[in-house]
């Protein structure tokens, strides 16, 4: 995004005030519009679309608060910036708790205060505009956040700070996609640098974190830079963060306390820069009271927390949502389908224990053995699943739990964690489809 596409709404019934924020903004580059009244502003919406809006706090007949929730709810995606001369902590917390990203205070002493404020809401929203358009080609914002959109705002409010951020949801609600989103919000100029703690034997993952130098072990034939280095000033995504042992958890803590480490076979100490985002299906309280994982390093990674809610959750949105992933499969594999209400139909009845992902091989395989130029039921019904010869949603959903069980060699607890259910729902569905026991 240009900074004069950046269109910016100003109100203030101070008319040499505001006379004076738009000089400074039209000088900055900015495409500024002022209005003098609340109504004056709320019928401008349709016509400007601002993507900021900067008003003063006390006006007569509408307040700023008032009219920030008018505007947001007219046009969702606009930020606000809260202008007054009544400069308390309690209008300042009430205004944001309404959605304003900053609060200034009038007179204006530095014309710089007001640039800035407005410099770090443009650079989120050309990150933004970068992420779903970018050479990572994220999915749109507003399909990526359908259905949660308190996630984005959490996600807006503390994209440009340094904290770290743990996402907890279950197996396939996108966590890494988060991530991903969270790493372009910020503006940071380093890399997106991802490892999943659970993918990785445990003798390999910590010289995976931190490198190597030449000759720290057998095999160790040269240096090796690790993932806080290469992350440098960008953000590094643990998944799986549960999966650490005990042992490396202790290092790791120690990034997190003083952002220093060394590598494998070194004695200098090395800084990192990375902002970290870790990512868990588990839940990591429970994990503690096990011991399985360090309390300490629970609240030094608990600092601010995003939960994401399950595909169920967010019925409201899922035509939406199943709508992209059949463009995006139907792009990709060089068709055009629409999808037949039956078929959308069955999709909302399925329970999704594999949420997103799970959706989204459900419509690829749709896609591939699509023969007309609509997704019809029978295509959702034949379509197969790894060690399944055919089968409708059910097979599938059968499928998953006896590969879970598999992997946690009977353990039913464990394999509803695995699948995002709970036990009491994974025990139903064993009893349901005849699956054997421990």
């Amino acid at each position: 995004m240009r900074k004069e596409d950046f269109r910016i709404l100003l109100v203030d019934d101070e008319k040499s005030f505001l006379l004076l924020l738009t000089r400074i903004l039209q000088e900055a580059g900015y495409t500024v519009r002022g209005m003098h009244d609340p109504e004056s502003a709320l019928n401008a919406l349709d016509t400007f679309g601002p993507h900021l809006v900067i008003t003063d706090l006390k006006m007569p007949k509408m307040d700023g608060i008032r009219l920030m929730e008018e505007v947001a709810r007219r046009n969702a995606g606009a930020d606000f910036i809260m202008i007054t001369a009544f400069a308390t902590v309690d209008t300042a917390v009430e205004a944001m708790k309404k959605g304003a990203v900053d609060y200034i205070t009038k007179p204006l002493k530095d014309p710089g205060q007001l640039r800035e404020a407005v410099s770090k809401v443009f650079g989120r929203r050309s990150a933004a505009e970068r992420a779903s358009s970018g050479p990572d080609e994220l999915p749109p914002l507003d399909i990526v956040f359908a259905g949660m959109e308190e996630v984005l705002r959490e996600i807006r409010d503390v994209a440009s700070t340094d904290a770290t951020v743990i996402i907890f949801g279950e197996t396939g609600t996108g966590k890494s996609l988060i991530a991903r989103v969270l790493h372009h919000l910020s503006g940071r100029s380093g890399p997106f640098v991802d490892i999943n703690c659970a993918a990785i034997p445990e003798t390999l993952l910590e010289s995976e974190l931190f490198g190597y130098e030449r000759g720290a072990f057998t095999g160790a034939v040269a240096q090796k830079k690790g993932r806080f280095e290469l992350a440098g000033s960008g953000t590094l995504f643990l998944d799986e963060v549960s999966e650490m042992s005990l042992a490396l958890q202790g290092k790791f803590l120690r990034v997190l306390q003083d952002k220093t480490f060394e590598r494998l076979g070194s004695l200098v100490s090395l800084r990192t820069d990375a902002r970290i985002i870790a990512a868990t299906n588990r839940n990591l309280k429970e994990c503690v009271t096990e011991r399985r994982f360090r309390e300490d390093l629970y609240y030094r990674i608990t600092v601010y927390p995003i939960t994401l809610p399950p595909l169920r959750a967010r019925r409201e949105r899922f035509p939406d949502i199943a709508g992209y992933l059949l463009r995006a499969a139907s792009a990709r594999f060089g068709k055009d389908l629409r999808m037949t209400d039956e078929a959308m139909e069955r999709l909302m009845q399925h329970p999704w224990p594999g949420n997103i992902r799970e959706l989204e091989n459900v419509i690829e395989r749709a896609v591939i053995r699509s023969r007309g130029q609509q997704l019809v039921l029978p295509d959702l019904e034949t379509g197969g699943a790894a060690g399944a010869d055919a089968g409708d949603l059910k097979t599938l959903e059968r499928v998953a739990i006896e590969n879970a069980l598999k992997r946690t060699r009977g353990n039913r607890r464990e394999a509803a964690e695995i699948l995002g259910i709970s036990l009491r729902t994974l025990q139903y569905r064993i009893k349901e489809y005849d699956i054997g026991g421990e």
